[in-house]
């Protein structure tokens, strides 16, 4: 099992798929793997790196993947082995959030985030967040990733409509999770509270971290 590569970036290019291939020389050998978009855009060719891999075998057939962290090439384990899964989805919700806004979204049941990424659909997402939620949980904790479970108090279109408004104005999945809980917390917020208080008091507590 190949754990990381050390080498210079021979190339990077984007396939006929839309996979971005990356050819790493390691001592006058090129290696060719599949990377996340967001990982190539932190490449330049002709410089040194080292890139954590994942080879997985299908039918005989290798396949490389590579990553920037041994933390991200991790939780694309973690998403694989997720029934009906594959690497392509695994990668899509790499490029989609970072790590710490993919597993927030995961630990929290957000399923109205994991949407977002294009090939994820409602029974996708559920399924996702019922396998990986208490693996997460101790693994966040293992790696050192800050996460909270708090369920948000909010009927299922309220919250949606909340999400939706405050992504629009640039915050992240896990900065609005963390608000939200925090506004639920609050005594002074009446549960019912209408989609626009919940959005002020969340923007509110934002812009006090």
């Amino acid at each position: 099992m190949i754990s990381y590569l050390k080498g210079t970036v021979a190339s990077i290019v984007k396939s006929s798929s839309n996979r971005v291939i990356l050819i790493l020389e390691v001592n006058a050998c090129g290696y060719e793997m599949q990377i996340p978009t967001r990982l190539s855009q932190e490449l330049t060719a002709g410089e040194q790196t080292q890139i954590f891999t994942h080879l997985q075998v299908r039918e005989e057939q290798p396949s490389l993947y590579g990553f920037g962290s041994s933390v991200q090439r991790d939780l694309f384990r973690l998403l694989i082995g997720v029934s009906g899964i594959g690497a392509a989805l695994a990668i899509a919700l790499l490029d989609t959030f970072d790590i710490n806004d993919l597993v927030q979204a995961i630990v929290s049941n957000n399923t109205q985030l994991l949407l977002q990424t294009p090939g994820v659909g409602g029974k996708t997402a559920e399924r996702i967040c019922l396998e990986l939620k208490s693996k997460l949980v101790s693994w966040s904790q293992t790696v050192g990733l800050a996460t909270t479970t708090a369920a948000i108090p909010l009927a299922p279109n309220i919250l949606e409509e909340v999400q939706a408004a405050l992504l629009a104005v640039g915050y992240s999945p896990s900065e609005i999770s963390q608000a939200l809980t925090a506004v639920s917390q609050n005594a002074l917020v009446p549960k019912n509270a209408s989609p626009e208080e919940w959005m002020k008091q969340a923007m509110t507590w934002l812009s006090s971290q």
